[in-house]
Order: structure tokens, then C-alpha cells, then sequence
């Protein structure tokens, strides 16, 4: 589904083209397959979604990373835990000695088939990034599906009992905050407070970190704002929150999204509306050349607005 354009367009408001400024974070989405079917999803995952990474694009991967001291891997999908090779890839970078986060829906975890991985992501280190949009239970099953919050606090207690968001133990687990309707986050120093006493004081639980993430105008969530007679609001008020500082800032400029196929994009919601890397950088991981990579042009549309509008935001959650 599409949208008409705004005005004033992105490239219009930022002014100058933005540019990258290296490349500190390597993401791969490794498929678009999911047990959930979300509704602000702008990945569009699902149970019927068949994409996945080949073994040779894997191989080109860490064929890239073992070249080059990209500090952080971040792996995600849709539900990357569904990929048949998921535990070999995650194995493999995490001998590369870097940091290296997996981005799950937490439920899956709760599988026989899955739930192995807690030992795994525990002997390994990963760091577990889990989606909870909200601490209301109904907000969060309206947008993620009937029984998703109940069946998250068993997961979050799984990983607390392997250490995960426990203090000292170097076990690292995050949660992302979605809003649930079409409006912006709040300040994520708050809404992270209010996280961590509402899990402490009603299920004994704690993590590491809250990232706010506003919801792109793409995928599923754009679908919704459409169906709802929302998106011309939303979008007014994206344009009013624009932050100028927050073109510093921006995910983009510091990392590369790899695509199933081997694709490379300047971030994740690029690579769902199929803007590849443009203006003369390579825009395929076997074609990878990290010189004019870290120094590209960047490809915006209308959606930048989200990462630009008020605190900002990225998979990194706001600005501090």
C-alpha cells in the first residue's frame, strides 16, 4: 500500500543530502518469516512470509565482518530464530568477538523446538532485544496478538534466571516500546522508569534498557494509518516534530542493512520499501567495499521524518 507524498518532502526539510559517516553497526535480516503477525509491523512478517538468507549470502556476511572491525552485528527478521541456519550464523559472528544483539518477539522463545536458545544466546553473550510495546497488557495484545503480554513475562523471567537483565552479569537484555495508536512516543527516560517499577513491582522482573521507536509510515503501520483516515495526522505531525539536530544522529549514517538477499540499504525500514544503497555505492554484499560504503550518499524518502521527529529515533531507541 502507498501514500501520497507530503510537503514538504524530506530532502526538502533536511536541506542538504545526508551522508554516512562510517559504519559502526552491521544489521542483517535474515528473513521475513514470523509466528506473529503484528500490527505495527513494517516488516510485514508472518507465518506465510517464505524469504530467507541462503547459506552463500550468509558466507558473504561474515566473509565481510571477518574483514573488517565493524564493531556491532545485529541480527533480526522477522522472527530470525525461525531460519534454519539461524544457530550456526549467530555461533559464527559471535566468535568474531564483537557485540552482537538478536532482535526476537520473545514468544517464540517459549517453543520447544526454541527454547534451547537461552543457553545458547547465554553461552555466547548475545544481547536480547524484545519488543514490548507497553506494560498495559491490552495495548500490548491489540497490537502483537491475543495472550503476547502474558506470554512475555514468561520470557523475560527465563531470561532473568539466566542472568539476563540481571546487574552484574554482563547479560544484556533490552525492550523496544512501539505506541500502540498514531501518535509518538513520550520521553523514553520516562517511559523506561515506568517500565522498570511497573515489571518489578507486579512480576518480579528487570532488564537493561528501554528503546522508544516511533512507528514508520510503512508496512503494516501505514496500512493502519490509511485504514484509519490517520496518516495525513500523523504525518502533519511528524513534519512539526522535525529535529534538525537528530540529522546528525540518525542510524543511517553509521551503519548497513543487509537484506535476505544479499542487498545492502542504508537501514531496515529502506529495506522494506526496496531502496537500496544508491549513488554509485555498491548496493550488494557480494560487491561489498567498505571505502565509498562508509562515505555514501544516503537514499531518503518521507518516512526519514520518524527517525528525525522530536527526540529522535533508531533501532537505538531516542537520542539521548
Amino acid at each position: 500500500m502507498t501514500a501520497d507524498p507530503v510537503a514538504p518532502s524530506f530532502a526538502q526539510k533536511a536541506k542538504e543530502p545526508l551522508r554516512a559517516a562510517g559504519i559502526d553497526i552491521f544489521q542483517v535480516n535474515i528473513g521475513y518469516r514470523c509466528n506473529l503477525e503484528c500490527r505495527h509491523c513494517h516488516v510485514e512478517g508472518g507465518p506465510r512470509r517464505s524469504e530467507a538468507m541462503s547459506g552463500k549470502i550468509m558466507d558473504q556476511c561474515l566473509k565481510v565482518l571477518r574483514s573488517h572491525a565493524i564493531p556491532v552485528i545485529d541480527v533480526t527478521g522477522g522472527s530470525p530464530e525461525l531460519h534454519p541456519r539461524f544457530r550456526w550464523f549467530l555461533e559464527e559472528c559471535a566468535a568474531l568477538g564483537r557485540r552482537v544483539l538478536v532482535r526476537s518477539n520473545g514468544v517464540v522463545l517459549l517453543d520447544k523446538e526454541h527454547e534451547g536458545l537461552l543457553d545458547l544466546y547465554a553461552r555466547c553473550r548475545i544481547e536480547v532485544v524484545l519488543s514490548l510495546p507497553h506494560i498495559d497488557p491490552r495495548l500490548t495484545d491489540r497490537q502483537r496478538g491475543e495472550g503476547v503480554f502474558a506470554r512475555l513475562m514468561e520470557v523475560i523471567g527465563r531470561l532473568n534466571a539466566k542472568g539476563y537483565g540481571r546487574d552484574g552479569s554482563g547479560l544484556v537484555l533490552d525492550l523496544v516500546h512501539n505506541p500502540a495508536g498514531a501518535y509518538l512516543p513520550g520521553a523514553q527516560g520516562g517511559l523506561e522508569s515506568l517500565y522498570r517499577q511497573a515489571l518489578r513491582q507486579r512480576h518480579g522482573l528487570s532488564f537493561n534498557r528501554l528503546f522508544c521507536i516511533t512507528n514508520m509510515p510503512i508496512g503494516r503501520y501505514l496500512e493502519y494509518l490509511i485504514a484509519t483516515g490517520n496518516y495525513e495526522d500523523y504525518m502533519k505531525r511528524l513534519i512539526k516534530a522535525f529535529n534538525p539536530v537528530n540529522l546528525k544522529g540518525v542510524m543511517c549514517r553509521s551503519m548497513v542493512s543487509v537484506g535476505w538477499d544479499g542487498s545492502l540499504y542504508d537501514c531496515d525500514f529502506n529495506q522494506m520499501l526496496g531502496l537500496t544503497i544508491d549513488h554509485g555505492a555498491p548496493h550488494h554484499i557480494s560487491a561489498f567495499d567498505m571505502g565509498p560504503l562508509a562515505d555514501r550518499r544516503i537514499a531518503v524518502g518521507d518516512h526519514c521524518y520518524g527517525c528525525t521527529a522530536g527526540s529522535g529515533s533508531s533501532c537505538q531507541g531516542q537520542r539521548e
